[in-house]
């Protein structure tokens, strides 16, 4: 073994023959190595840090982790010093509670119906739409309410300017108001406070503003600093004045992007439309958006076959904080995902070479989790019961939000097993995966075909077809539930103290004693205490009193008793009478 001291940076993955490199040792030396190590591994073949680790420590070499690279997109190197900013429109998020008004609100400075469409009333995925005002325009992202979609509403602060936090009048601060206000501070988003349903009995703005300066919020009327805006939605109360502050507050913030050169933004949302292949929702942050324009989204790229506004009405272009549809990728992006237009289709499929080559190097060092492995060890010995489904929504937003809100339900006894996952309709495979599995199909905002629908019937697979996020969540949770085995509740009656022992077989024991608390009955169940331990169990099979046969005996009397056990009973063990009764839990 080689004594020289020397250190080496290493990255997750590396092939043998780059590891010899950097050992600057011959490529065999270290397959020999690696062989004596119980590693076959060719030259070509990668190996991960920790089995690097161990050969370079037999050459006497330290290896440290190389320092994790900033994430690469595309553009990164190019030289933007001669971009201009100029001013764009202020994204504003519009967040709060479940059913506060959030998209009644929105509705109504649209002068569209947006929440009659929404199952529930209820928001079910992120949108993006542009109002304007005094010939200025604000671009607005509606995200939904409910828990589940806590993270797109994460997502929605991280993209905006400003986080338009709506409250009800007559309910005031909720869990989700508390959580929206917690993502637009970590996101560092400004806020204004729109207290909503003034025209409800009941609505009360001062009980509102107490309530928020209880975490923190104090209203810029109660010597804060926070713009808070009293409003009817459904009335059109205020409204004008809502919208003049955030465009006050925009002034102050002064957003600014580059409108020339390659455009590049975020996903809003996606989904795959029959006919048009996976439809996207684009947020652009900077440049200028066209048809005909290569883009890299995520994991995936494609050329713009199509562009619309919001409203579905083709443009000829995109331009900074404006939402754009668009259709022609190759596959589905995720939500968040950011994209970059790039100036062919060369360079596009280059850079989705490069980041498949990254991202299987990542596979083989993920992290293993342990908690993983004990949960599938426990399966395994029958100490975890799973719920296995199939999930479905008609957008990847929602898709993902569904899946982590699933994975989050049960505890060490019970849990979700996804199976499979994706974006459209329920499909013929499926039917199948689940049949194989045998799960159940989640749909959320899906339909199925009359074929597939006989396809399920004679497979035996069953589906089920939700609209509103928390009744799928509701379902899943009280089928858990039904597998949770029952608690045992024991309810003690009656203690007695043994005063003699008469005759003892080996199933039963006639004794006699005096009740010293409760009241005893026949057919009771016992417990032998013993020098303050628990000896045995035993079942009450005859109950008397004066010697003759009794249906009671009360604190302070004296008893005689044949009792079934297997243990025996001594002089002064005391007994303890008691009755058990199952009660069904819940998560």
């Amino acid at each position: 073994m080689s004594e020289t001291e020397k250190t080496i940076a290493l990255p997750p993955v590396i092939t043998v023959s780059e590891f010899a490199q950097k050992l600057e040792l011959g490529a065999a030396q270290v397959v020999g190595e690696l062989m004596k190590n119980g590693v076959m591994a060719t030259v070509n073949e990668q190996i991960d840090f920790d089995t690097a680790e161990i050969i370079a420590a037999e050459f006497g070499i330290e290896v440290v982790a190389e320092a994790e690279a900033p994430e690469e997109r595309p553009s990164t190197g190019s030289d933007t010093s001669e971009t201009v900013s100029q001013p764009r429109p202020p994204i504003v998020a519009v967040m709060g509670h479940v059913d506060h008004g959030k998209t009644s609100l929105l509705d109504a400075l649209r002068k569209t119906d947006v929440v009659s469409g929404e199952a529930g009333g209820i928001t079910q995925h992120i949108g993006a739409y542009q109002i304007t005002k005094n010939d200025r325009v604000v671009t607005f992202l509606d995200t939904p309410g409910h828990e589940a979609f806590a993270s797109l509403r994460a997502h929605g602060a991280k993209t905006s300017d400003v986080a338009i936090i709506v409250v009800a009048a007559d309910d005031g601060v909720k869990p989700q108001t508390k959580e929206a206000i917690d993502h637009a501070k970590a996101a560092g988003v400004s806020m204004v406070i729109a207290i909503n349903k003034m025209d409800k009995a009941g609505a009360d703005a001062n009980r509102v503003k107490q309530e928020l300066s209880e975490i923190g919020i104090l209203a810029d009327d109660w010597g804060g600093d926070i713009p808070c805006v009293e409003v009817s939605a459904k009335n059109g109360d205020n409204l004008d004045k809502l919208i003049d502050v955030v465009l006050l507050v925009s002034d102050i913030l002064d957003p600014k992007a580059v409108f020339t050169g390659l455009s590049s933004g975020l996903v809003i949302e996606s989904h795959i439309d029959v006919g048009r292949g996976p439809v996207v929702t684009l947020l652009v942050q900077n440049g200028e958006l066209k048809v005909g324009d290569w883009i890299v989204v995520g994991k995936s790229y494609g050329k713009i076959r199509s562009l619309e506004n919001y409203k579905g009405e083709p443009i000829k272009k995109a331009t900074p904080a404006m939402p754009a549809v668009i259709s022609g990728l190759k596959e589905l992006p995720a939500f968040g995902d950011w994209f970059e237009e790039v100036e062919s289709e060369k360079v596009a499929k280059d850079w989705m070479h490069t980041q498949s080559r990254k991202a299987s190097f990542k596979s083989l060092t993920a992290a293993k989790s342990m908690s993983s492995q004990d949960i599938a060890r426990a399966v395994i010995e029958g100490k975890v019961k799973e719920l296995a489904v199939l999930v479905k929504a008609d957008a990847q937003g929602s898709l993902e939000s569904l899946t982590s809100s699933l994975e989050a339900i049960g505890n060490e006894e019970v849990r979700v097993k996804i199976i499979g996952s994706g974006v459209g309709d329920i499909s013929e495979s499926d039917i199948n995966a689940a049949s194989a599995g045998n799960a159940i199909i989640l749909g959320f905002h899906v339909g199925i075909s009359g074929p597939v629908n006989q396809l399920s019937k004679r497979s035996g697979v069953e589906f089920k077809l939700y609209k509103i996020i928390y009744e799928l969540l509701d379902d899943v949770r009280d089928w858990l539930s039904s597998l949770l085995p029952p608690e045992i509740i024991e309810n003690e009656l009656a203690r007695l103290k043994i005063l003699g022992v008469f005759k003892t077989t080996k199933t039963m024991v006639v004794c006699g004693g005096k009740v010293l608390s409760g009241k005893i009955t026949p057919n009771l169940d016992i417990k032998i205490i013993s020098a303050g331990s628990e000896v045995g169990l035993g079942k009450l099979e005859n109950l008397q009193k004066n010697k003759e046969q009794s249906k009671e005996v009360v604190e302070g009397e004296e008893c005689g008793l044949s009792v079934t056990t297997n243990a025996p009973i001594n002089l002064d063990d005391e007994l303890v009478f008691y009755t058990t009764e199952t009660k069904a839990r819940t998560l």
